[in-house]
């Protein structure tokens, strides 16, 4: 199975804002990492607006929409959050943790004590036809959480594993294993590099990644559409070390 790329946009929106300019563009961004093999795009929405605007999510939207392509809203579980998505209709809400004093989203979103809340704002995405996601630590009762409160897909918390923690590729594996066992669909993401990607896609159930910050940093020395070929290789390179693959 082929692992899908989502190239995440938030960091070119990010140094757009820092100067006020409408350059450079995140659509632009987006439309460039499409045609060099990303096959979805990602941006996070803040309650703060830090980076991303609600104007990029709808040229988002409607650029993944013509392209055929995967667009994944990533977003806190607020009634806010929800009432946007279900206008825009993404074709994935990702619900992440979301602190404003944080710079980056730095931890998994922690499913079990989002409780009914959580549910009810699954449910209300669910039923207006979008997938909805979590990004979770690889914890078995966080996965278990993420399924009973109705997401179709988990996405994997990667940043201690990025940060070289010991074990935590195995602790990745095995979550991936639970998680793919009980139905869910795999998804991994946080500080993933061309150097840390193909060990962690050689976890046979993992199917998507998102990837942003890197992509953005690489493609100042590179340029974005090399950038994104680049991680599609390194992405294959992970690929051929599955199980069964000669």
């Amino acid at each position: 199975m082929s692992v899908r790329l989502h190239v995440n946009v938030d960091h070119v929106a990010t140094l757009r804002n820092a100067r006020g300019t409408p350059y450079p563009s995140p659509i632009v961004a987006a439309e460039k990492c499409l045609a060099a093999g990303a096959d979805g795009i990602t941006a996070h929405l803040r309650e703060d607006r830090r980076h991303i605007v609600d104007a990029d999510v709808g040229e988002l939207r409607a650029l993944c929409a013509r392209a055929k392509r995967t667009f994944n809203l990533e977003m806190a579980a607020t009634d806010e959050m929800v009432g946007i998505a279900l206008r825009v209709l993404p074709d994935v809400c990702t619900l992440v943790p979301e602190r404003r004093e944080e710079r980056t989203t730095e931890g998994g979103l922690d499913a079990v004590a989002g409780g009914e809340a959580l549910a009810r704002r699954v449910r209300k995405l669910v039923d207006g036809g979008i997938k909805v996601s979590l990004f979770i630590a690889a914890d078995a009762a966080q996965i278990e959480r993420s399924r009973a409160a109705g997401a179709t897909q988990i996405e994997l918390h990667t940043g201690e594993y990025a940060h070289g923690r010991e074990g935590e590729l195995a602790r990745l594996a095995d979550g991936a294993k639970r998680a793919h066992a009980m139905g869910l669909e795999v998804a991994a993401g946080h500080g993933l590099t061309q150097e840390n990607t193909p060990a962690l896609v050689a976890i046979p159930e993992i199917v998507e990644l998102n990837i942003g910050h890197a992509v953005v940093a690489d493609a100042v020395f590179v340029g974005i559409g090399e950038a994104v070929r680049a991680y599609r290789a390194a992405i294959e390179r992970g690929a051929s070390r599955r199980p069964g693959v000669s």
